[in-house]
């Protein structure tokens, strides 16, 4: 399909983006997208580790069965695993492309970039024959947030440039959710993220809905240390202060929490409350 311009204040312009002080005039997309009433950012590290890609296909996947278009930025590890987990429900993604719309940035993603076109688009506000360069990324960043109405950082460094998405998700009134486990994603919950470890988190989070209610552990101290837990991460010394225990049974008690899906460990030994 060829690459058409979309121009602000016109007819096809994504509506959302529109909205914003500042969006880009003109918009070059491949694909025949119409944006959905809902859409959900899924971004994350480059080098993510298996783990990370393998949630961000889940949740990609939930939230392309539900219908939500799922927004990401075409690079490998975390952004790839979002789309590919939206077209394997059937559902609509949209790249957004930190060069031209001719250009095949990563060349791996040759084939993934054909698949998007036809299950969602390629966008970007760079004209045609733009090579990609690094000070071009965080405009892209700043498109994929004005796209979406809530954004997902699955994992990251404190360096990352998903963390720039999330900045301007926050300054456009975005809602961002954080998967606990990464400097950069515990550096977002400390900051007011919203914690998810799954579709089924984000998905309810979209719609206003509280998560899961969790199944309390029966265990009077395991209770004190299951209210002692927020999103904020936090050593196993901190949480024995503040559930009044000794840190040897918050220690094999905040195991239990993990593998009973009410606490997360996040990056250096720190847990967080997940329910």
């Amino acid at each position: 399909m060829e690459a058409r311009a979309l121009h602000n204040g016109q007819p096809g312009y994504p509506p959302r983006l529109a909205a914003l002080r500042d969006a880009p005039a003109t918009l070059w997309a491949r694909g025949a997208w119409t944006p959905a009433a809902r859409s959900v950012a899924v971004v994350g590290a480059r080098a993510a580790r298996t783990p990370s890609v393998e949630l961000s296909f889940a949740i990609g996947e939930t939230l392309g069965r539900a219908g939500v278009d799922v927004i990401s930025g075409g690079a490998i590890g975390v952004d790839a695993g979002a789309h590919r987990g939206a077209m394997a429900a059937g559902g609509v993604t949209v790249a957004v492309l930190g060069n031209g719309i001719d250009v095949v940035y990563p060349q791996k993603h040759a084939e993934l970039f054909d698949d998007i076109e036809r299950s969602g688009a390629l966008l970007t506000q760079f004209p045609p024959g733009v090579k990609p360069r690094p000070g071009q990324f965080p405009a892209r960043n700043r498109v994929i947030a004005g796209l979406a109405e809530l954004v997902v950082v699955v994992e990251a460094s404190a360096e990352s440039g998903s963390l720039h998405t999330a900045r301007f998700a926050r300054s456009m009134g975005r809602t961002v959710v954080a998967v606990p486990g990464s400097s950069g994603t515990d550096g977002l919950l400390v900051s007011g993220a919203l914690p998810a470890t799954s579709g089924d988190d984000v998905l309810a989070i979209l719609e206003g809905r509280p998560i899961a209610p969790p199944i309390l552990p029966e265990d009077p101290e395991a209770r004190k240390l299951y209210e002692a837990l927020d999103a904020v991460p936090r050593d196993v010394g901190d949480l024995a202060y503040r559930a009044g225990l000794a840190i040897g049974t918050c220690a094999a008690m905040v195991i239990d929490l993990e593998l009973e899906g009410l606490a997360a460990r996040a990056a250096s030994g720190r847990y967080v409350r997940l329910r």
